[in-house]
């Protein structure tokens, strides 16, 4: 990533552009308390680098990244209204290069992400998510995600191995997905596009287990479903295994994380054990989360 220079002075000020209500923060910040003038509580960070900084337990309204690092800073507690991780505004890129946005070591614990976060084009690095409020988070085709720590619940949320804009706008054909930690996730409405499922570390049983050869685990389940007596489960079986075996053909060849809950979210939770039992059960080599 270009465009952060070390020796430059930082410096926060309001933006120029009349129409941005937002102040601009440039340069090196390192070792203390980042602090907003009385009544701001937007800033858009343009080519600054700021390490072991302490935003804890601040409130923005609008809070921008762009073409700027984040090392070893605590974002534990804090609350975006508005928030963008990795953009790209018109004045830095004109469908040339899109310039990418790090965060490394950061501590993201119990922080209250914007529903909709744009992530854009960033890279999170040994980062923790701590039971932080990571829902509804679909704007994630760019963002890429190495060594990091995922624990609480995440819900909603699309992981992305091959990002939408192409090599000449990023410089690269994937998204680095790799070494994540999410033993102490819960799972919620989460997908795992084009990414290695074994480059990462899973929760496992009871109630999840990496699997291959999905489809065919979805046929050699299948007339136990139909043994059951109510057409409402059956159906509702049928539903959620023939999608589950659709996503894991599409995004990930054949392989996928599955839960109770895909089994079927409206099944009596005993029918939704038996048949996950007898998912993972079925003859087939798998792999440990």
């Amino acid at each position: 990533m270009g465009g952060v220079s070390a020796s430059e002075r930082f410096s926060l000020r309001p933006s120029p552009e009349e129409w941005r209500h937002a102040w601009v923060a440039r340069g090196e910040l390192r070792d203390q308390r980042f602090e907003l003038p009385a009544g701001v509580s937007s800033v858009i960070f343009d080519r600054a680098r700021l390490v072991n900084v302490d935003f804890s337990d601040m409130r923005f309204a609008d809070f921008i990244v762009e073409r700027s690092e984040f090392d070893g800073c605590d974002f534990s507690g804090a609350a975006f209204d508005n928030l963008t991780m990795g953009a790209g505004l018109r004045r830095t890129w004109r469908g040339d290069r899109w310039p990418q946005s790090v965060f490394r070591d950061c501590v993201f614990r119990r922080t209250r992400f914007a529903p909709l976060t744009s992530f854009g084009n960033v890279r999170f690095e040994r980062c923790v998510f701590d039971r932080s409020r990571l829902r509804q988070q679909t704007f994630t085709t760019e963002a890429e995600f190495v060594g990091c720590v995922f624990s609480g619940r995440l819900r909603e949320i699309n992981f992305w191995g091959r990002p939408m804009k192409d090599q000449a706008v990023l410089g690269r054909e994937r998204n680095a997905f790799t070494g994540n930690d999410f033993t102490a996730a819960e799972l919620d409405y989460v997908a795992f596009k084009h990414i290695d499922l074994h480059a990462q570390r899973w929760p496992g049983p009871p109630g999840y287990a990496l699997l291959d050869r999905v489809t065919a685990r979805v046929r050699a389940v299948l007339p136990l479903v139909e043994t059951w007596p109510d057409e409402k489960h059956r159906k509702e079986a049928r539903f959620s295994l023939e999608f589950l075996a659709g996503n894991a053909v599409e995004h990930n060849d054949d392989h996928a994380v599955v839960s109770t809950l895909d089994m079927g979210r409206r099944l009596p939770p005993a029918l939704r054990e038996e048949l996950f039992e007898a998912f993972r059960g079925t003859s087939s080599s798998t792999s440990p989360g």
